[in-house]
């Protein structure tokens, strides 16, 4: 068997789920059905990531939507290496020895920027458990480059948790990204098997220190469902997240990367997406994307700027 298709199943990209019991394939339904990516702009801005010797996640988690996104040079750029020091049950990104991190990479981000001439940025990267600030200096590095280099782009930045990193979060709020975006991922009753390296509350608590200390910045989270969580945990993870000021929540279905991930319990439908983003307005988020196939970064640039309106409106409306 090649190395490839060791990777596909897992031996290689995922050693811990080496042992485990593949999962029976559920069939997808056609709500779920994406193209193949094979635009002309899709491979030039594969080159322009080789070139600048980048990662994105929409590679390595394996992101359905990476054929419309790439068309559109719309990237998620993934920092601190492609090694990640968790193992989460859903994700697709590689488990095992992280690597050296690279002294350029904020400067060869920056440069693709501008070459792309973007108007928002997605910045995300792998857990870094084994460093000292978990990677909060780089990430802070990186925004003020894109602050120098393309100062009309507008900055998100989708962070680990920092567990147990003490004053690595503030590094990163100092730099003041526009958006602040760290995924809950999930219902807290599933943290045991699908996130166990995270903290539920502590991934609260992170959220509600940047708004503490930067309320200009925007916050973000997002949850995956049809992993087995009950409506009633969907809500009261809107109810908590909203406890913790965060303004924008996504919602999409979880898609096992390989049948060794975590099993999908059921695909939930669009009426259902519909049914949840209803009632995260009503609870009073500024913005909701929630569909089969969002994910944290799908659509993020106008996204943004619909969210950014909603503040100034609300602003207004309460001043007058």
């Amino acid at each position: 068997m090649s190395e490839v298709k060791n990777i596909r199943i897992g031996k290689l990209r995922h050693p811990e789920k080496a042992r485990n019991i593949p999962n029976e394939p559920l069939q997808k339904p056609d709500w779920l059905r994406v193209k193949a990516p094979i635009s002309e702009k899709y491979h030039e801005t594969r080159k322009l990531i080789r070139d600048n010797s980048l990662f994105t996640v929409c590679e390595e988690a394996a992101c359905p939507n990476i054929g419309e996104c790439w068309e559109q040079k719309h990237a998620t750029v993934m920092i601190l290496g492609s090694i990640c020091t968790r193992a989460c049950a859903f994700c697709n990104v590689a488990t095992g020895r992280p690597d050296l991190l690279d002294p350029h990479e904020p400067e060869n981000l920056a440069k693709a920027a501008e070459k792309l001439g973007l108007e928002h940025i997605v910045i995300t990267s792998v857990d870094r458990d084994d460093l000292d600030d978990g990677g909060a200096e780089h990430f802070a590095e990186c925004i003020r480059l894109l602050r120098k280099t393309t100062p009309n782009t507008t900055i998100e930045i989708l962070t680990p948790d920092f567990l147990r990193k003490e004053g690595a979060l503030e590094v990163v709020i100092k730099a003041r990204p526009d958006v602040f975006n760290h995924n809950i991922e999930t219902v807290p009753s599933l943290y045991p098997t699908i996130r166990p390296g995270g903290r539920y509350f502590h991934s609260l608590n992170l959220l509600r220190r940047v708004k503490e200390v930067d309320p200009s910045i925007f916050t973000k989270s997002g949850i995956m469902v049809g992993l087995g969580e009950t409506k009633d945990e969907v809500y009261q993870v809107m109810d908590d997240m909203r406890s913790a000021n965060i303004d924008f929540l996504t919602i999409g279905q979880y898609l096992a990367p390989t049948p060794k991930h975590a099993a999908i319990d059921r695909y939930v439908t669009p009426e259902e997406f519909k049914s949840y983003e209803k009632a995260a307005y009503r609870k009073g988020f500024l913005m909701v994307a929630s569909s089969p196939l969002t994910r944290s970064s799908y659509h993020a640039g106008s996204d943004f700027a619909k969210m950014r309106e909603e503040r100034e409106r609300r602003l207004k409306k309460a001043a007058e």
